[in-house]
Parts: structure tokens; sequence; C-alpha cells
């Protein structure tokens, strides 16, 4: 059975070779024979997958395949430099075709963009006119490639929304959808879809959209991922959970660029997709990838705004970020350091760098850009080794310039400098003038609201830090706390807090207490030189606003105060408070307070000791023992830390 397949096979092969050379002549004769003629489906090259923009590879794309020479006419719309060139070839004696006349109209969109005056006289000259009519008339003929081509074209050129070449090009596009390549489609969403919305053509985009969304599945590279997702994403919702699914099956062919604009394009849509994310991470950690200067610093800019926690992925970025501190501009350092900031990720090194940046430009920094490396210090509660040098230079800067800065910017440098325990009389002086502070005590908005809570800790600063300051301060009406200030999320250590906090004090204790400071208190309790519990509502209590109650505090009698930490108010990975945290805590101790530190105690977290408590109040969270009496069955229990829980919830 095989000999005689074979013996079949071997003659059948011997009659192929002995016909062919008979029926290629003939093949070749039939094809010279061929006239030119207008095709309906385009004839464009395989998908590449050499690097450039989806406008790019539609632009190399060959219209006439049909011939082995181009015509005069292709030659001389490819050269066109002047719009004259292209308009003297119509009526001209050549040969136009609807090909011809698409790529024209193109061209000539390509040569006015940037000049507004000969775009005017453009639409008003007879031969463009004659040009668009033309084109209308063969608009059914014109291939694919020159046709989504055609419609970015005419709509740079800003015709109007009633022109009916426009219209009958866009309808068109309509009818062939179906038939486009998906590459085709997204080059129209990547370079028409602004112009779709601006322009009401909502029906044309809707329905590229959906087609996009159906047809996801025929995404072959990163490169149409990346600009469907920047250019649509916030249009359909649908589209870009399809766009995430596909860029998570091709995250592992992503370079750095790639990755990057992914990364920038979550970030500006403020978009958290944590299986995204991860994979990214992943990827930038495994991959030896090289990372640029400006690839690392929208890496960081991106995971800052999403508050997305990666320890390896920030080991990384500060370790490559370190050496080309020196090549770093202002601008760039700033922008670095408050993208850190944002993490809540402390580099020693790496800020020290920036510090050092700054002081060897002390005389060309700007004070924003200083104000952007003071406010991320702050938030971290960071002071580098060199702070004489660092803070007499921003005294320096903002001696003069201070009052210049935008009010809502005054206060966060003032208060920036309260939590570093840098500030000065003359800027407490600044930010608490009542033309200032007015402003704010008045307005309603939430941004505003935490501005005046800031003027609130500086007020609170001047009064317990700053004892002989003699400058303004805020008036008593706007100490008294508002109510919007305790409605607000209630958090799960919270509950348990207060509950366990309710059951050992009972009445003895008073709880979610608003002080004149700015800052909650989740307990307080007064005791006297014997630890026995005392009536808070009996005695003097400054902290609260008004001031409540007329007897002094008798002789070794205490104030103690409770006060809850949680991951968030942590550095991450970092048992060190952030600045406003820090300068929650050191308001209240030097406001009288016996300070009860009660936080999430893990391996990797550890609760900070509270000075002036033996150590049985210290240890897993316990209020029990040598404060007040201990009640039997009482007590607090800590909360466990899960592994990662301090990297937030999905990390």
């Amino acid at each position: 059975m095989a000999a005689r397949l074979v013996k079949r096979c071997t003659c059948l092969l011997r009659k192929a070779t002995l016909v062919s050379p008979a029926v290629a002549p003939v093949g070749r004769l039939r094809l010279a024979r061929v006239t030119p003629r207008t095709l309906t489906s385009s004839a464009t090259s395989p998908s590449s997958h050499s690097p450039g923009s989806l406008s790019g590879l539609l632009e190399k794309e060959q219209v006439f395949t049909t011939r082995q020479e181009q015509q005069e006419v292709d030659q001389l719309i490819e050269k066109a430099t002047q719009p004259e060139e292209l308009l003297e070839l119509v009526g001209g004696g050549h040969c136009l075709h609807e090909n011809h006349a698409a790529l024209m109209l193109i061209q000539l969109s390509r040569l006015v963009s940037d000049k507004p005056q000969d775009r005017a006289s453009l639409l008003q000259d007879a031969r463009f006119q004659r040009l668009l009519q033309f084109t209308n008339s063969q608009i059914a003929t014109v291939w694919h490639g020159p046709l989504v081509r055609l419609l970015r074209s005419l709509y740079a050129l800003a015709l109007p929304t009633a022109c009916k070449e426009l219209q009958s090009v866009e309808q068109e596009i309509r009818w062939r959808m179906r038939r486009l390549r998906y590459r085709h489609l997204a080059f129209l969403a990547e370079t028409s879809a602004t112009y779709m919305q601006e322009r009401g053509s909502q029906e044309l985009l809707a329905e590229l959209l959906v087609h996009l969304e159906r047809r996801w599945a025929e995404i072959e590279d990163g490169r149409t991922v990346v600009a469907l997702m920047a250019r649509t994403g916030l249009l359909s919702e649908p589209l870009m959970n399809r766009l995430e699914d596909k860029c998570l099956e091709l995250v592992e062919q992503f370079g750095a660029d790639e990755l990057r604009k992914v990364l920038v394009t979550l970030a500006a849509q403020n978009r958290r997709s944590v299986p995204l994310l991860r994979a990214i991470s992943y990827h930038l950690v495994q991959k030896p990838l090289p990372l640029m200067k400006s690839v690392l610093l929208d890496l960081a800019y991106a995971f800052g705004k999403l508050g997305f926690q990666q320890t390896q992925v920030f080991q990384r970025l500060a370790a490559d970020l370190l050496p080309l501190t020196p090549s770093l501009t202002s601008s760039e350092v700033a922008r670095c350091a408050k993208s850190f900031a944002l993490l809540k990720w402390l580099n020693g090194p790496l800020f020290e760098a920036f510090v050092q940046h700054i002081l060897d430009r002390a005389q060309t920094i700007t004070v924003p850009h200083l104000c952007n490396v003071l406010l991320a210090l702050a938030h971290l509660n960071f002071r580098p080794e060199r702070e004489d040098q660092f803070f007499s230079l921003v005294h320096e800067k903002l001696g003069s310039e201070l009052e210049g800065l935008p009010p809502a910017l005054q206060v966060d440098v003032v208060w920036a400098l309260c939590v570093l325990q840098q500030v000065q009389e003359a800027e407490l002086r600044a930010v608490l003038r009542p033309e200032l502070h007015t402003q704010f005590l008045e307005s309603t908005s939430p941004k505003d609201q935490s501005t005046f809570q800031k003027l609130l800790h500086i007020n609170a600063t001047t009064q317990l830090e700053h004892p002989e300051y003699a400058g303004p301060r805020l008036p008593a009406s706007a100490l008294v706390p508002r109510l919007s200030v305790l409605q607000r999320k209630v958090t799960p250590l919270e509950k348990e807090l207060q509950d366990a906090l309710k059951g050992l004090l009972g009445s003895r204790g008073s709880f979610m207490v608003p002080t004149q400071y700015g800052w909650i208190l989740d307990a307080e309790v007064l005791l006297d030189s014997d630890s026995q519990f005392l009536p808070l509502r009996d005695f003097v209590a400054p902290h609260l606003a008004p001031p409540s109650g007329s007897q002094p505090l008798p002789p070794g009698a205490k104030r103690v105060a409770f006060l809850r930490w949680e991951y968030p108010n942590y550095n991450s990975r970092s048992r060190e408070l952030l600045g406003r945290f820090a300068l929650a805590r050191r308001h209240v101790q030097a406001a009288g307070f016996l300070v009860v530190d009660v936080s999430t105690v893990g391996p990797q977290l550890r609760r900070p000791a509270t000075p002036g408590f033996p150590p049985s109040c210290r240890r897993k969270g316990s209020l029990e023992g040598g404060i007040f009496p201990k009640a039997p069955g009482s007590g607090i229990r800590s909360r466990p830390c899960r592994p990662g829980l301090h990297a937030g919830p999905g990390e």
C-alpha cells in the first residue's frame, strides 16, 4: 500500500513539473493585460511588529500593489511640499482615480495642519471643492486604509459638521465597520475619537467603541493595547475591562516603555487595577529591563498616584535613581520626592541625596520646587543629616516670597515646618493673620476645610510649642470643632477599641473627644495621684473648645489620652509615624496628657513605646496595670497582623 502511494505521488510530481513552464507565461500574460482598476478591499501588507505608532503603520501601508512602478501622479502627491502643487493636479490633465483624490486630501491636511491661514484659504478654493466632490462620488471604492486616514484628515481640516462630503465619509465607515481590520479601528480611535466627541459624531463613536470591545481578541501587539487604553479608556468601561484583560495576556512581551505607558495611563484615569499592577510589578522585578531616568520617574509617579505598595519595586526604583540624582533637574527631584511621599516610602540615602541636590543648587532652586521637597519631608517625618543648612536655605527663600505664594500653599509650607519643628515666628504670623485665614474659615469645600484643619494645627503649635509667640491667632469661635470632623467612616480597629473602652471605663471616661487643637482623642480619663478615677466634667479642661469645668486639677492628678494608630498612619514597612500623626502625638503630650498608644501590632510593625508608663502598659496594646485599677475580665485585644497587610488591601 505504501509503495503504491509513493509511486502515485511521484507520477503526479513529474506531471506538475512538465506542465509548470507552459503555465507560467500564460499567467504573466494575463497579469500584464489586466488594466489598473479600483479595489474595494484593502490591499495592505501583513501586520508588522516593528516599533512605531498605529499612525506609522497606516502611513506605510502599500496601497498600489497592482503595479510594479508608481505612476507620475503618485510621485507628485508624495513629494508635494505646498498645497498649490497638489491643487494643480486637479483638472491638469492627469489621470486621477478615487484613491489619488483621497491621498491628495490627506496630504493637503498635513501641509496646512500648522497654518490656520492657509487652511482657511484652502477651504475656499474651488479646486479643493471639486476634489472633495470627486472623492465623495467615488467614496464606495476608496480602499480601507486611505478611507480611515481620510476621515482623520477631514476632521483636522475643520470642515463644517453639516458638510455633505464629511458625512458621506462617516457613513461609509459605519457601513464598512465589520470589514475593517482591527488596526484600522484602533487607528480611528487613536486619531479621531476626540474629534468625534467635539463635533457631535456620537453614533459613529458609539459604534466604533462597540466594535473595538467585541473584537478585542484580535489584538496582537502591546502597542495597540496601550494606545487604546490611553484614548478610549474613559469613554467605555466595558472596553477598558477587555483591554486590561488583553494587557494581562500580553504583559510578558512588554518592554520597559510599554510598561511605563500602561502605568501612566492607569494613573491618569485613576484606575487601580490590582491584578494588572501586580503583573507589571512582577515583571519589573524579575526582568533585567534597562530603566531610563524618565521611565523611573514615571513609574514612581504612577505607583504613588495609585497608592500601590510593592516593596521590591520601590527598592529597585530607589537603587536606580540614587546614582542618577546629580543629573536630575530640580523639577524632577521635587516630582520624585512627592511620588515617594505619596507611597509613604522613606529611603534615607535617596532623600539625603535629594537634600544634597538642593543645597548644591541653592542659588537657582525655585521656591515651588523647594516647597514640594519640604512637604515630602514633612509627610514622611524625615529630618536630613544636614538639616541646619537645608532649613536655613528654606527660611532664606521663604523670607521674601512666602506671602507671594497661593494662600493654601502658604498654609501647607508653614504646617510642614511645624511638623519638622523648624517654624519661625515670622512664618507663623504670615499665615495666622486674619486676612488669610478668613477665606478658609468661611468656606465649605473639602479642600478648604482640609487647609483650615492645618491652620488649627499651626495655631496649636503657637500655644503648645511656642508660648513666647505674641502674634495673631485664630479667633475663639474658629476653634469650636465642627460636626463634619466627627462624621467619618469608622474603621474596624476604631470600633473594636471604642467597644472595649466603653466596657472598661463606662461613664468614667469620655470618648471621641474633639479638641481645640484640631485632633480627636479616642478616649480620655482623669486620674488622681492614687490612680483613682476623677469626674471629668468637674475639673478644668483647657483642651476643649470652649474650655469646660471650674475646679483646678488636684495635685498629682493626670489626664490620660488614648490615641489609635493604624497601618496607614505609619511609613511603609516602618514603625515610624507619618509627620501628621507624629505632630498629633506631640501636641497631645504638650497639652499635659499621658498618651496611651493603641496600634496594630505585628512581626514587622511594633507599636511605639509610651514614655512614662510601666512596661505592662506598653506590651501588646494592654491598657491594664499601673495606670488605673484593673477590672476583672477587661482589656484590649491587639489586632493580629496578617503578612502583607501593611501593603494595603489586595497588594
